[in-house]
């Protein structure tokens, strides 16, 4: 009797002690989190932020009930709404990063599953969606926190293919590409080309496709050559979207589907020195069969492809992430690494079909060598899966929003309906590093290509090396893969001292390939900190 109770305090001691090493090697992980608002009224499977340092939310609109109604007299009416014929919730808000506060915006079409792209004049272009939302356009054009900008629904163009899980890229000239989608293998232009007529056979699309589709959600990035990498399945080719023609045809991904109902994430990492070189990363993703099967206990793939999209002969580079991870947002950040956060370690996507939630984020360090890219960081404790976001902020935090892997709002279950936003604050806006953060005291509104202009900044600390000057886009985030994400390193000169500050001088990205033209965060970088972003609008 006195050897089971030593052995069962044993056991017991040895439990606590584990736990304990376990919570504080945690604690010791790199990066906080906080709870920025406890209920945002709306699960946001689509998420941007505006040049107003507001975040547009925005769900699907045939979802029964959210949790924040509409103004008084604003109910939409759809006879053919199965849920709720007078529907009078809002499917979209506006959230102000100063003040947390949640505004409820009128959404009248199905968003189910869309797409979008700011386009230069920084409203957001936003493209169909399921049943009457299938061939709509809409506009977004944001105002000051104070204002009542909404949604507007075009009536006097629409899409000439219905679009449901296709992806937007903006163009050298403003335009904005519009790839794939659901039975949908072509391309499309807004505003409409005048060469063009309608919409334009993409075959790749059409070849990539298997029996569960993955070819949905195309990861397109727009190379510095002018052409676009798009990416389906496991299979890439470089597309010339003037010719409407594939001049290069990459090889084969390993590692099985990586694209909707699969999909891992995707980035390009940062274009700099003469920006003739893009390099591509894909990671992660369901194994092919899982959503066949509705398996939500298959492991993902924790591998990762890396390749150089503008090489001659072009190959990947493999290596794994610390975790198989489903659904994963890739975020580049202010520095040029890349985090990967949200997900699940185990299913696929689609209603109720994952599993073990991937709460570590990981950073993604392109500089390092192969086996040494990848950090653990510290753990979140809400799960965020099928159905969620993650965006850059102005102040260099990462918002993530959504997760609903239900088909309406259900809250007692194991992975609920999620209406908390929070913000995940990486290494760099760690206290032991505040007196490195730069402050933008003055830089240009707006710039034009290969422009000279001169950025002042101030830092607590001496300056120790070269202070950087990087422009991020503001994307559309939904479904693992933010649309139109970019950061460029700006050519700059050592700071000079100037009256107590730092006077860099900088050149603008040199034409629409390179960054088209949008408005942009641009974050001063002093060793590995960034500032807080201000607004600058890129002009040709």
């Amino acid at each position: 009797m006195e050897k089971y109770v030593s052995f069962s305090l044993s056991r017991r001691l040895l439990q606590v002690l584990i736990f304990t090493i376990i919570l504080t090697v945690q604690a010791q992980l790199p990066g906080t989190w906080e709870l920025l608002v406890p209920n945002a009224g709306i699960a946001s499977m689509h998420t941007a932020v505006t040049r107003f340092n507001t975040v547009l939310l925005l769900d699907r609109t045939n979802i029964g009930p959210s949790r924040k109604m509409l103004p008084k007299g604003h109910c939409r009416y759809d006879r053919n709404d199965v849920v709720l014929k007078k529907d009078c919730f809002a499917h979209s808000v506006v959230f102000d990063l100063q003040t947390n506060q949640i505004r409820p915006l009128m959404i009248l079409t199905d968003t189910w599953c869309s797409s979008g792209q700011f386009l230069p004049d920084g409203t957001l272009l936003q493209t169909g969606g399921d049943l009457d939302g299938f061939k709509k356009i809409r506009k977004f054009e944001p105002c000051e926190p104070g204002g009542f900008c909404d949604w507007v629904e075009l009536k006097d163009v629409e899409l000439v293919n219905g679009r449901w899980y296709s992806t937007n890229q903006i163009l050298p000239d403003g335009t904005v590409i519009i790839v794939g989608g659901r039975g949908t293998n072509t391309v499309e232009y807004y505003p409409p080309r005048k060469n063009k007529n309608g919409a334009v056979e993409l075959k790749f699309l059409a070849d990539v496709e298997d029996n569960q589709m993955d070819n949905l959600y195309p990861y397109v990035h727009l190379l510095p050559n002018g052409h676009l990498f798009i990416f389906a399945n496991n299979k890439a080719v470089m597309y010339d979207h003037e010719g409407n023609t594939v001049i290069r045809e990459y090889p084969a991904l390993s590692g099985g589907p990586r694209n909707y109902p699969s999909a891992g994430s995707s980035v390009m990492l940062a274009l700099e020195g003469d920006f003739s070189t893009a390099v591509i990363v894909v990671c992660g993703g369901a194994q092919y069969g899982a959503f066949i099967e509705r398996s939500t206990d298959t492991p993902a793939h924790g591998s990762c492809g890396r390749i150089v999209a503008t090489d001659p002969k072009p190959g990947w580079e493999m290596e794994d992430m610390p975790f198989g991870r489903i659904m994963g947002d890739m975020v580049m950040l202010p520095t040029g690494d890349a985090l990967i956060i949200n997900g699940a370690q185990a299913g696929t996507q689609g209603f109720e079909m994952a599993s073990n939630p991937c709460f570590n984020p990981v950073l993604y360090r392109p500089d390092q060598p192969v086996g040494l890219r990848f950090m653990t960081l510290n753990p979140g404790t809400v799960p965020r899966m099928y159905h969620s976001t993650a965006n850059l902020l102005p102040d260099g935090r990462i918002l993530t929003a959504g997760s609903n892997p239900h088909y309406f709002y259900k809250f007692a279950v194991e992975f609920p309906t999620e209406l908390r936003l929070e913000a995940f604050s990486p290494e760099y806006l760690s206290l032991d590093r505040a007196n490195l953060r730069p402050v933008i005291e003055e830089i240009p509104e707006t710039v034009r290509y290969g422009e000279a202009f001169d950025v002042l900044v101030s830092v607590p600390l001496p300056v120790v090396g070269i202070i950087e000057v990087n422009f991020a886009s503001a994307p559309f985030s939904t479904h693992s893969f933010s649309q139109g994400q970019r950061l460029v390193k700006l050519a700059v000169t050592p700071s000079v001292p100037d009256s107590g500050r730092h006077r860099i001088k900088c050149t603008a990205p040199p034409n629409g390939a390179v960054a088209p033209p949008s408005y942009y965060m641009v974050f001063a970088v002093n060793q590995g900190v960034p500032s807080v972003a201000r607004w600058v609008h890129l002009v040709p």
